[in-house]
């Protein structure tokens, strides 16, 4: 399973984690939800876990992507080291390039 074209984001490119509001079985933790990150790494492409769950979707790709935070970010009382950071795998449709957000706000 993959795709023919290169992945969107790069190494370093800022995304944003978006909330998509889905109940259940999912794999982006509420604390990331409308937090920005960089791209640390592409991961591949997978079926998409969140409908397997679910019996749903076979065969629908999905591109894994690692996401390293900053855990100030992350939590406002965070009193930790300010380098300290977090790094979560998200699949591509729970992330947006955080510049698309910055010109929606605008």
């Amino acid at each position: 399973m993959s795709f023919e074209v290169p992945p969107p984001y790069a190494p370093g490119a800022r995304v944003r984690i978006i909330d998509l509001a889905k109940a259940g079985h999912v794999r982006v933790p509420f604390y990331a939800r409308e937090k920005v990150g960089v791209v640390e790494r592409y991961g591949g492409t997978y079926e998409n876990p969140e409908d397997r769950a679910y019996g749903r979707g076979r065969g629908t790709a999905v591109r894994l992507y690692r996401i390293r935070l900053r855990q100030q970010d992350l939590w406002p009382d965070y009193a930790g080291d300010a380098t300290d950071t977090l790094e979560l795998e998200v699949y591509d449709h729970w992330l947006r390039p955080e510049r698309e957000q910055e010109m929606n706000d605008a």
